[in-house]
């Protein structure tokens, strides 16, 4: 269809698409006369992402904030606090919810979710960061945004959502703290219980082991066996060198033994048995040998050498004694050594066992301050009256109310009324066609169009002969 045919046509049934957008017009623009009207109040809450002072713990990053904040709106639209908001503003005792309640489910069902769910539904109640929020333009405020009927329980409705929200949130935060708080108080119980009982098992063990915290009878112990070991190594040297001694006596004869060239007794008996020879030499040469005076100095010098023997061999024999006193003073110090060493094992064990239970008592003395301080924090969290949401502005009472909105009635129903009624006028033309000009009848007929008469217009005379022709006809 052409522009030519599409204007031919509306030229021709244009009284009739004027007709359709009239009554369309008239119509749509008239449906606000029929609806009610609706008011619209915003409330506006903050969400602060700061440290909480309470819990110590670090601000919320900006990656989490947003999801936090959807969070927080989808916790101010939650059944939970539309409940709390219906009994707050009273309309769990309007007649009019409750005779709703009745025909839409019968009385079955609980009537507070049902009126939650009034306010959710048809976006009555809506929270949302403001419109004016980009990706360059962050923003941490919500609008809690409320339509009504009346314009103050609108304002009404809008901060009761702003409370409740306000209130939920710091109950959200509270009951866990509460939950962790309790359990943290059970596991502190069990924990000391088991301080307790590790602390009496190390003060058993160490009353029953002789150890004390400050204990320094390891050390006395390990200085003992040292000094055991010194004289040890000392009597072993000793022995050794009697020893020695010994078999130089069976190699060398007693003599030559050190003990007996340094001894004064011998020294001084050696000096008298010489003088005894040289004085029985000098008497043997002077007088001869049957002389009593050589007699008795014979018997002085068999005297001094039986005495110089004697007392020799009272030095050798001394030394037997000697290494025989080195052997078991070695022997007594080795065993000294032997039951001083299994003592020190015993003490080093026994250390070991007490640094174990002393290790178990501060392993628990460390998980009960940790849970003691992780209590700490929980009683205060569930003791918190404060939230990281406040209020920003509270709902005012609109004035005007936001719907219906006329001029968009109005523009609708132009829109409507232009479309209805060139449509109309359209599909008549499509299921009763008519010759409106000669490419119509080209596109009928199949053949050129040769000429073209001119519309006539028959003045007054002609038309009443016309009309008197007509009626002559018509009495034949």
């Amino acid at each position: 269809m052409s522009i030519q045919q599409f204007l031919t046509i509306l030229r021709a049934r244009w009284r009739l698409a004027a007709l359709i957008f009239a009554a369309v017009f008239v119509a749509v623009s008239a449906l606000p006369l029929a609806m009610h009207n609706k008011y619209t109040a915003v409330a506006s809450i903050v969400v602060d992402a700061k440290v909480d002072p309470v819990s110590g713990g670090a601000g919320l990053p900006e990656v989490v904030m947003a999801s936090y904040i959807n969070t927080q709106s989808d916790v101010i639209t939650s059944e939970r606090v539309a409940t709390r908001v219906a009994k707050d503003v009273g309309l769990d005792k309007m007649p009019a919810f409750q005779q709703a309640w009745h025909d839409k489910t019968n009385g079955q069902g609980n009537f507070d979710q049902w009126l939650a769910q009034y306010l959710l539904k048809g976006k009555k109640v809506l929270a949302a960061p403001p419109v004016n929020a980009s990706a360059t333009r962050q923003t941490n405020v919500i609008e809690i945004t409320v339509k009504w009927t009346d314009p103050q329980m609108a304002a009404a409705i809008a901060n009761s959502f702003a409370r409740t929200a306000i209130d939920t949130n710091i109950e959200l935060k509270v009951e866990p703290a509460r939950q962790y708080a309790s359990w943290f108080n059970e596991r502190s119980a069990a924990l000391r219980a088991d301080l307790e009982k590790k602390q009496n098992h190390l003060t058993d063990f160490q009353n029953a082991s002789g150890i004390v915290a400050t204990d320094e009878k390891l050390d006395v112990e390990n200085a003992r066996l040292t000094e055991l070991n010194t004289q040890l190594t000392t009597i072993q040297g000793q022995r050794q060198d009697s020893q020695s001694r010994q078999r130089q006596v069976n190699e060398a004869g007693n003599e030559f033994l050190p003990e007996v060239l340094q001894s004064p007794l011998i020294a001084s008996l050696k000096d008298a048995l010489t003088q005894a020879e040289a004085k029985r030499t000098e008497t043997a040469g002077r007088l001869g040998k049957n002389h009593p005076d050589y007699q008795a100095a014979e018997a002085e010098v068999v005297s001094l050498r039986g005495r110089l023997a004697a007392e020799t061999q009272k030095i050798v024999a001394s030394l037997g004694s000697t290494t025989q006193v080195n052997m078991r003073r070695e022997s007594d110090v080795k065993a000294a050594v032997e039951a001083q060493k299994k003592r020190v094992m015993e003490l080093k064990a026994a250390h070991d066992q007490a640094a174990i239970l002393a290790g178990d008592v501060t392993a628990a003395q460390r998980d009960l301050d940790a849970v003691s301080q992780r209590m700490a924090v929980s009683n205060l969290e569930s003791q918190a009256q404060q939230t990281n949401v406040v209020l920003l502005s509270p709902a005012a009472v609109p004035l005007d109310p936001s719907s219906p909105k006329v001029m968009i009635f109005v523009a609708a129903g132009l829109f409507l009324g232009i479309v209805m009624g060139i449509g109309t006028i359209l599909m008549l033309e499509m299921f009763n066609k008519r010759l409106r000009d000669e490419s119509d009848l080209v596109n009928i007929v199949g053949v050129p169009v040769l000429g073209r008469i001119g519309s006539i217009k028959p003045d007054s005379s002609t038309r009443s002969k016309s009309r008197s022709l007509a009626t002559r006809l018509a009495g034949t």
